[in-house]
């Protein structure tokens, strides 16, 4: 497969994937439905919308002053400015091409602040490790504090043939992928190893790191700000702003996924949002309209700091270097 196939697939695949779910979804709604959902949108509470995206915002205000934790190891003490406007410009390449955003940031970091791109993607893949890490630990809390209700809903959604073959691949890719690293020699092995290696790396300059103490007690803070925006969203509309604790995990660790792996989760992030609320006992319509509302406030958000981001970086820049 040639480069430029590889990634158009790797733009128009997650497109495609939510361009089919919103109309998967809207196409199965009816009438009266579609009238529900446009009602919750009018009445919703947008005072707890905006305050929803501000806690956001603060939590890539926090990431931009823990960057420099891992930076200053190396040499550099760059502008919060410029890291928040590197940030913001990498969540805004995001939504356009899955995972750009890493790359830009680098590149910006490069040009305003004379950091190596080398050097300064590579504190962006060992930030991405840390961020993995504790999207899984709040994974394995969601799975926890719901177990049984996801066990029950699994076990009547999919039949057991279906499940014990699921099983088995799980098992049989855990076992191949380790030996296929450790013994093919192919191009594929290769990118895989120096994956493997990267995040091994990523891990241990953390470890290594002098103000790992305030680099985690941000990390808290980064996340604690992701949940309590997730939480403050919950109470724009009626339905949902009781919603259970663990419900309220394992809705914004399925979300955190779509937007971790697909288009900032264009069509998947409403889609995955009202399925797991649903299971939880969500209408449907209620569902749809607060993922649709988080989602579309999060990306109003995201491209208008992004575009102003871009605007004043060469001007914020050429001033400051004036000075």
């Amino acid at each position: 497969m040639s480069r430029s196939l590889s990634k158009f697939l790797q733009i128009a695949i997650p497109l495609g994937l939510g361009v089919f779910l919103i109309w998967y979804i809207y196409q199965s709604f009816t009438p009266q439905q579609l009238e529900e959902t446009k009602k919750y949108f009018a009445d919703a509470n947008y005072g707890f919308v905006l305050l929803s995206v501000v806690f956001s915002v603060l939590s890539h205000l926090s990431r931009s002053y823990r960057w420099n934790f891992m930076l200053e190891p190396l040499g550099y003490k760059t502008k919060l400015a410029n890291n928040f406007m590197a940030i913001s410009v990498a969540y805004l390449m995001n939504i356009f091409i899955p995972k750009s955003g890493e790359v830009s940031r680098g590149i910006i970091l490069d040009k305003y602040e004379s950091v190596p791109f080398q050097k300064g993607f590579g504190t962006i893949i060992s930030e991405r490790v840390v961020d993995l890490i504790f999207l899984l630990f709040f994974t394995a809390i969601a799975l926890l504090i719901k177990f049984d209700v996801l066990y029950e809903y699994v076990m009547a959604s999919i039949p057991p043939s279906l499940l014990y073959v699921l099983i088995f691949g799980i098992v049989l890719m855990a076992i191949s992928i380790p030996l296929y690293i450790k013994f093919s020699k192919s191009n594929i092995n290769k990118k895989l190893k120096s994956f493997v290696i990267g995040l091994k790396e990523g891990v241990f300059s953390i470890l290594k790191m002098k103000k790992k103490g305030a680099f985690l007690f941000h990390t808290f803070i980064i996340w604690g700000l992701y949940l309590l925006s997730f939480y403050t969203a919950l109470h724009a509309l009626p339905d949902t702003m009781n919603v259970p604790f663990g419900t309220i995990i394992i809705t914004f660790v399925v979300g955190s996924f779509t937007f971790a792996f697909t288009n900032s989760g264009f069509g998947t992030y409403p889609a995955a949002v009202a399925g797991i609320l649903t299971v939880f006992g969500v209408a449907k319509t209620v569902g749809t309209a607060f993922g649709w509302i988080v989602w579309i406030s999060n990306i109003s958000s995201i491209v208008f700091f992004g575009v102003i981001s871009l605007v004043l970086l060469p001007v914020y820049n050429r001033k400051r270097l004036k000075l």
